[in-house]
């Protein structure tokens, strides 16, 4: 039996939902600088599938690896973990 890696899973704002079924989740983390040991924000981009529409720009959300679904898109929504006022 092949045993299989969890999936990674981030949280994170929606940038952009201008794509049907797409979303854009910008993900900040804090990373200490090698030389001056200053923390830095960094920020990742994924392209998240979303199958009902249903985020906003601004809305917080958590997002799951999966199969590659487009060239750029590989990761999946899970749930809006709060929405935009």
């Amino acid at each position: 039996m092949i045993d299989r890696k969890l999936r990674k899973e981030r949280i994170g704002l929606v940038s952009s939902n201008k794509m049907d079924k797409s979303i854009v989740v910008s993900v900040e983390r804090r990373v200490q600088h090698p030389v001056y040991g200053k923390f830095v924000k960094m920020t990742s981009k994924f392209v998240a599938h979303d199958e009902k529409n249903s985020c906003d720009i601004g809305d917080l959300v958590s997002i799951m690896e999966t199969r590659p679904m487009s060239k750029r898109k590989c990761w999946r929504l899970v749930k809006i973990i709060e929405k935009v006022k």
